[in-house]
Formats: structure tokens, sequence, C-alpha cells
């Protein structure tokens, strides 16, 4: 069917002065509508977020300007959020009609925004209410379509030429303030500039931004630069967290946002240079990366969130393919993958972060290896959690141990113990000490007792119990908090020997890596390292080794052990300073204590490690050594045995 073509310009003529029409409307009640959009902004801020929001003065300057002065919004009974004297904006007027705000330019003079919190009261809290609308709905969330929703709009938003001057940024956290002002941001022709001061407690620095930014084509490249001498250190972090962190510059590339069906996909990387962090639960130094970079691709679908196997990280030499995975399509699935490919190990070793793995300063070692890590929680079926660990090592060998000299443990040395940050007494590991005891001097029952209850696994295992790590991560998930360890005894040993008892990342990774490098490598013999063990845990206040804890509670050697001395001994590793509390005022155990003893010896019963001859004849626990003068042992006392008789005469009508 074919229409006239006069009938086909008289209707694109029509549609040409419909739009006129709609822009001589839009033009000649722009004011109007300005004023109930304010209107509307006004009333939403009053009614929704109990705040006020005022505009001393409002108006249109030329087709698609806007001028607006003295914008502010208080929350009510609380401090001031935002206070801009004038802000100038354009809008396009075709984009405004298919429903799709997207601001052309702006201009911000002399303002602030602030985030004060003053004891409990905070000026932002309304804003942070959750939409009722989001709550109420039992919908799944579809993760892509969301979040390129929310990109677009944010992105819309930022103009394509901008000029700030003179805005201030400030927190106050009851009395821990920053500030960062902008004396000048520009973004010209895609190309964005800044001058930034920055304010703190402990320093009062300038800050230079610089880069591309094409926000309607969604990419970006941005550095940031100090001014001023010194690397950039981190405002208000330090105050509030203890967690002091600095650089010399950050580079952030964002090169493709893009939905393809329900696929979002963000690519781009981020470097960084000399990165110096400084927090008590990380390290007791400063931990310093010279240089790290992470190249991303972020995956969403439906209803899953990724970071892609593409994704790469570098650290210093140390490249890892990262894979990380937030999945809801049946049930909720975390998943973690880390492959780190073939490499040097001497490289790996000199990218390790300073202050972060201090014992391995001036470790040497050839050949090279790789390492892959598989780990995945059903929070719907937690017993199925998956974790894999695997290092392949070609050739691998240590030729120079560093500060951590693993050999030691094969000489004679003096072990200091460290606690609470005190160095204890000197305790000489070796055949000098009168209480040195060797391995086969040892009571096997003391030695089957222990490892039943700290390693029951130790002859066989390389350092490591996998089935151990999955059940304390499982644990730690359920409390959400670090209840639980899987601590081996060649775990132990590294820690007392070479580390100290502080609770940090570091300590623990150079723990990690210390045990397989002292399993792996069979630095000591299974034997030697039990040996040293014994003879240099606590098994009391200020008692150690076996041949002074034998002494201590039952004034004997440690092959005279029997066995239920040896199963109290094997009960009080973990808190061996408060095994004083195991006994009543009579001396004597109590129910608890003789319960855990019980089950301790009937699970070496079920193990073939006791059998029942070897519990003949025993007799209750009795402490004879000076361990008795630490237990509140109740004296007897005459007159209160003569008061309880006349009780009992009262009582009874004796």
């Amino acid at each position: 069917m074919k229409f006239p073509k006069q009938k086909i310009l008289k209707a694109l003529l029509i549609l040409a002065l419909v739009l006129v029409v709609l822009f001589l409307g839009l033009y000649f009640f722009r004011d109007s509508l300005l004023k109930q959009a304010i209107a509307k902004v006004t009333l939403k801020m009053n009614t929704e977020y109990d705040s006020k929001f005022s505009v001393k003065s409002a108006s249109f300057e030329g087709l698609s300007g806007i001028k607006l002065t003295d914008v502010i919004l208080v929350p009510n009974n609380a401090d001031t959020l935002c206070h801009i004297q004038k802000i100038e904006t354009s809008i396009s007027l075709s984009n405004l009609l298919i429903g799709d705000v997207q601001v052309g330019t702006l201009k911000i003079n002399d303002g602030y925004i602030q985030l004060v919190k003053k004891g409990k009261v905070r000026n932002f809290d309304a804003f942070l209410k959750r939409d009722k609308s989001d709550s109420d709905t039992n919908e799944k969330r579809k993760y892509a379509t969301f979040a390129y929703q929310i990109i677009s709009k944010l992105l819309n938003l930022v103009p394509t030429d901008m000029k700030l001057e003179n805005l201030n940024f400030k927190i106050d956290d009851n009395g821990k303030k920053a500030s960062i002002e902008i004396n000048k941001l520009v973004l010209d022709n895609k190309q964005l500039e800044t001058n930034l001061h920055v304010q703190s407690k402990n320093f009062d620095q300038k800050w230079n931004i610089k880069g591309f930014a094409d926000p309607r084509n969604k990419k970006a490249d941005i550095r940031f630069f100090n001014l001023d001498t010194g690397a950039i250190r981190v405002p208000y972090l330090d105050e509030r967290y203890n967690f002091k962190a600095s650089f010399d510059s950050i580079r952030l590339n964002v090169a493709n946002i893009d939905k393809d069906g329900s696929e979002l996909h963000i690519d781009g990387y981020t470097s960084i240079t000399n990165l110096k962090i400084n927090h008590p639960k990380i390290a007791s130094k400063d931990v310093v990366i010279k240089n790290a970079r992470f190249d991303y691709r972020f995956l969403l679908g439906d209803d899953f969130i990724s970071i892609d196997s593409t994704s790469t990280m570098q650290l210093n030499k140390i490249k890892v393919k990262p894979y990380v995975s937030y999945n809801t399509e049946k049930d909720t699935v975390y998943t973690l993958q880390v492959e780190i490919p073939k490499m040097q190990a001497q490289d790996f070793i000199v990218s390790l972060p300073d202050g972060l793995f201090t014992h391995f300063q001036g470790m040497e070692a050839t050949g090279i290896f790789d390492y892959k890590l598989d780990f995945k929680f059903n929070k719907n079926k937690p017993n199925t959690l998956v974790f894999d660990s695997k290092l392949n090592k070609q050739d691998l060998r240590i030729t120079k141990y560093g500060e951590a000299d693993l050999n030691k443990l094969n000489r004679e040395f003096v072990y200091r113990a460290i606690i609470q940050n005190v160095l204890q007494r000197p305790v000489l590991v070796g055949s000098a000490n009168p209480n040195y005891t060797p391995l086969d001097q040892i009571s096997p029952y003391l030695r089957k007792s222990v490892l039943t209850t700290e390693d029951p696994s130790f002859f066989s295992h390389r350092g490591f119990i996998n089935e151990a790590f999955k059940q304390s991560i499982l644990k730690n998930i359920r409390t959400k908090k670090f209840s639980r360890g899987a601590s081996t005894i060649s775990m132990q040993l590294i820690k007392n020997v070479f580390l100290t008892r502080e609770k940090t990342l570091s300590r623990k990774l150079e723990e990690i890596l210390l045990v397989y490098i002292l399993e792996n490598n069979r630095v000591v013999s299974k034997e030697r390292m039990l040996e040293v063990y014994f003879n240099i845990i606590e098994w009391g206040p200020n008692v150690y080794g076996i041949g002074e804890a034998s002494q201590f509670y039952f004034q004997k050697s440690p092959s005279g052990l029997n066995v239920d001395e040896c199963l109290f001994l094997a009960t009080i590793i973990p808190k061996p300073r408060k095994f004083m509390y195991q006994f009543n005022d009579e001396g004597n155990l109590k129910d608890y204590a003789v319960k855990n003893q019980k089950f301790l010896r009937n699970l070496m019963f079920r193990r073939g490690l006791l059998i029942p001859e070897d519990t003949i004849g025993q007799f209750p626990v009795y402490i004879s050594g000076n361990a008795r003068s630490l237990i509140r042992i109740k004296a007897p006392d005459s007159t209160a045995i003569k008061n309880d008789s006349l009780a009992m005469e009262e009582e009874f009508d004796l």
C-alpha cells in the first residue's frame, strides 16, 4: 500500500508543528515548571527524608540554562548537609522530553558538603534508608540490568563540561575531622584537571587529579598525583580506624561499559605505586607494595556478579589470575579461584611486600612452581564446602634462609617465648639443659595423648590438614568471626620458635609459608620437630618444656608419668596458665575436667592407642609439686566443723 507524497509531507509538517509547540510551551512556561520542580523536591525532602530544602532564587538563562543561588539542604535536628552559593547548569531538552535527564554543563561556586556525626546522630542517616518498594517485593533483582541503569543515570548526571571552584567536602566524626577542598576542577573537551587541598589533624597536602573522562561514552583514564613532596596520604582513616595509608600515584582506567543481552561487561585496569599501609591487625610495621596493577573484567548477569577469570593481578613480579563469583541462580554460592602461573621461586620471594614477610628477607631459592586454590561455599548447603589448595613445584630448593633460619631446629639453640610483647626467660633447647628431655625418654602415653589432642595425623601430613581447614572455615563463617583455627604441631612450632604471638595477617601468612618450606623441603625430621615441641611449649606459668612440667606438677621425670597424669597434661596445653581452675577447693579435679580426660581416654581406646591394661591400678590425678601452691585449697577449719555439728544438733533436735 502506497501513501501519497503530499500526505507524508503533511504528516511530517504536523509532527514538526507539534514539536515546535512543545518547545515553545517549555520555553514560555519553563520558569513555572522550574518552580514546580523545586517545590516537588522540597516536599519530598520534607516528607520522605525529614529535611529542609531551599533555593533562594531559580531562573532559566537562555534556552536550556538554569541558575540557582543559595541551595541549602538541612536535615531536621542535625547539621547542614549541603550549602552551595551558586549553581549554573544546562539540561538537554530533547532528552528531557523522553524522560532522560542529561546534564550538559555545570558550574558550581563557593559551598560545602559535610558529613557530621555527633554522638550517635548523623546528618545523613535519613538518606541511607532503603526504598520500601525494594524491600517489600519478593522479585529477584536482575543484577546486570539494575547496575546498568544505575551507572547510566549517574553518568548522565556527570556533565560533559564542568567547572567547580571553592567547593569543600568535610567530615566531622565526633571531632575526627578531614576536608578536601576543590580549589578548581575543570572538565573541558573530555580532559579533566583539578587542584585539591586536603587537610586532616595529621597532615596538609595538595593533590592533583588529571586525565581523560568521557561520561557519555562511559570511558575514563584518570591519575592521582601529589603536588607537594612526598606520598599522597589518605585522610580520616588514620584517626577513625588507626589505618594509615599512602601512595605515590594511582591510575584508574575504564575502557568499556557495555550491556550485551542479559550480561553487563565492565573492563579496564587500575594501578598503584609505592602503596604503604599500616594497621595493627595487618603487621607490626609498615607494609610496602612497590607496584601493583589489576586488569579487571567485571561480569554481571541476571543472577550472578563476578570478576572474570580473564582478569589479572600483578604484584611486583607475581602474576595472579583470580575468579570471584556470587551466584543466586538456585542457591547462594560464593566461589573463589586463584591461579599463579609458573614462575621462578626467587621472583616470588623478592616480590613479597616489605613489612608483610620480614622473615623472608635475604632468602634465596631456585626452581619454579605454580599454584591453584579452589574455594566454593554454598550458603544453603554449607557441608558441601570445597577447599582445594595445590602447589606444583619443579626443582624447587631453598639455597639460603632469610631471617628465619629453619635449620636451627636441628641444632642446640636458646628459646625465648614472647607473651603480650614481653620477652620471657631463656630456655636452652639442648642436652646442656638438665631439664631437656629426648623424645625416647618421654612417656609414650604422653606422646600419644598430646598427638591425639593437638595433631593426630602429625606423622603423615605435610604441615596442613585440608579437612581441618574446611571445618575451621565453616565454624568461622557460622560465627562470623575467627573463632577457630586449624593449627598443626608444625604450625605451632614455627609460631613459637620463629614468630611472635601477635594476631596479625603478616604473622599468619609467614606461618603458612614457613611451615610449607619446613615440611616440604624436609629441613627437619618429624621426630626432631616433636622433640623440640615437647621441650619448648608452655605447660604452666613460667613452666617451659616437659622436663620442668613433670617436676612442677608431679615431682617425676617425663618417663615416669602414668596414663592419667599424661591425660591431664595433654588437656591443659591450650590454656596452661589457667590449669589451677580445673581444681576445686579440696585439690581434686572438677567434674568437667574429669569428663574431659575421660573423653580423651575413650577416644584413645577407640583408636587403639590405649588398652584396658594401661589404666589398671590408676589413682585420681594428685598434684604434688610446686603447682599445688597455685591451687586454692581450702584449709580445714575446726571452728567451722564445730559450728556445723551444733547446726545439725539443732536441726534434728539432738
